[in-house]
């Protein structure tokens, strides 16, 4: 039977988390087992005791690591429990847990790594801001003059992976805003990427941390990774 592990990175997700998991639960999926683990990440509201009280699936950070630790987490959790496949979900309840079987689909498929994107096609009825896509824009032609592929929604936090890349983000992850940089490696790597269209939902709860002028310093910020990220990254024979 195939292991599929749902990765949650949880910072303040209180009033959401709950509704994440039990939308999981309910995905069924011939062959398969699905599993999931909550990264609690040093959350400063109720996130850990409703994970406690429900009893949850969940690893409590002892401080917040931020997004690229508490991912990383994730994934030595799955590299050492040796699961086949390895799903990251928001814990906001933007990502609808209804496209898990296609992204496993195309992961059987022979893909290393399989994206949910709300680009590829028009599906969710919630937009981003036209400058968050402007700059979504930008970093993915910035992406394809590095690695010749195109990937249209290179910040998506909803990805698939296979073990090879289990292995490889266990070993390696970025810390802050991970999600361009890996896919820069993954493609240096030689490694087979599909994006999938998805419905997302505006978020329950919480608000993005990326705005104002976090937005420039993130712009900035992750331009500079994936120029060294093309740079250092070697190929794989």
């Amino acid at each position: 039977m195939q292991s599929i592990l749902i990765i949650i990175p949880a910072y303040n997700e209180e009033k959401s988390i709950l509704q994440v998991v039990s939308n999981i639960k309910k995905v069924k999926l011939e062959g398969a087992r699905i599993d999931y683990i909550i990264i609690n990440d040093g959350s400063t509201d109720n996130t850990r005791q409703v994970c406690i009280d429900n009893d949850l699936n969940f690893i409590d950070l002892p401080c917040n690591l931020g997004i690229g630790g508490a991912v990383q987490t994730g994934y030595k959790y799955a590299y050492y429990n040796n699961y086949d496949i390895a799903i990251q979900m928001d814990g906001d309840n933007q990502h609808d847990a209804n496209y898990i079987p296609e992204l496993v689909s195309e992961i059987n498929k022979n893909y290393d790594l399989v994206i949910g994107s709300r680009f590829v096609k028009e599906l969710s009825e919630f937009k981003s801001s036209f400058l968050r896509r402007l700059g979504i824009n930008f970093l993915s032609n910035l992406i394809k003059l590095c690695t010749n592929f195109k990937v249209y929604d290179v910040t998506s936090g909803y990805r698939a992976c296979n073990k090879k890349v289990i292995k490889y983000f266990a070993l390696k992850y970025p810390v802050d805003y991970p999600e361009p940089d890996t896919l820069v490696q993954i493609l240096k790597k030689k490694m087979k990427v599909i994006e999938i269209p998805v419905k997302m939902h505006e978020r329950s709860t919480g608000k993005s941390s990326i705005n104002g002028f976090k937005s420039i310093y993130y712009m900035i910020k992750v331009s500079l990774a994936i120029i060294i990220a093309n740079i250092s990254t070697k190929g794989s024979d």
